[in-house]
């Protein structure tokens, strides 16, 4: 994979971000349409340690096991795991400075994370919602119901 200094020297970077956990239509929609919006589309992971602190747990073994998977996407130039403590991904913003942060269905104006607006404003980065379309698959969803079919096999 390139540097991030690499593609931006290519023209409109766009960063997307999220858990990815597990993978699902609606993520696929998202990198897709957040591709057509710029050149580049960077991909900011949530590490192990925020899906833990957000949900209780994870489904796939290991956050590198998501990135290699993130990255097989035809749609992603570059994946990373973000740094920092909480799941907004504002440090993997930081790092990467896209022009566009995309995000998907479960994102509108009035519901987004303070902090992701602030940092997008100190970096002049656009935000496109709804990337990709409403919200059609959650990993949460997915997650629920393999609970409950377990629960009925027994």
């Amino acid at each position: 994979m390139e540097s991030i200094n690499h593609l931006k020297a290519k023209k409109v970077v766009v960063a997307t971000g999220g858990g990815f956990d597990p993978l699902h239509k609606g993520h696929i929609r998202l990198l897709k349409e957040a591709k057509k919006l710029g050149d580049v589309l960077v991909v900011m992971l949530n590490s192990d340690e925020q899906l833990i602190k957000k949900k209780g747990a994870t489904f796939y073994p290991s956050e590198k096991e998501r990135k290699e998977i993130i990255e097989s996407i035809k749609y992603v130039d570059k994946v990373i795991i973000d740094p920092g403590k909480d799941a907004t991904c504002e440090e993997a913003m930081k790092l990467i400075k896209p022009n566009i942060l995309a995000k998907g269905g479960d994102r509108k104006p009035g519901n987004m994370p303070e902090v992701e607006l602030s940092v997008c404003k100190k970096l002049g980065c656009q935000i496109v919602y709804n990337v990709g379309g409403g919200k059609v698959q959650s990993s949460s969803w997915l997650l629920k119901r393999i609970k409950e079919e377990k629960l009925l096999q027994k």
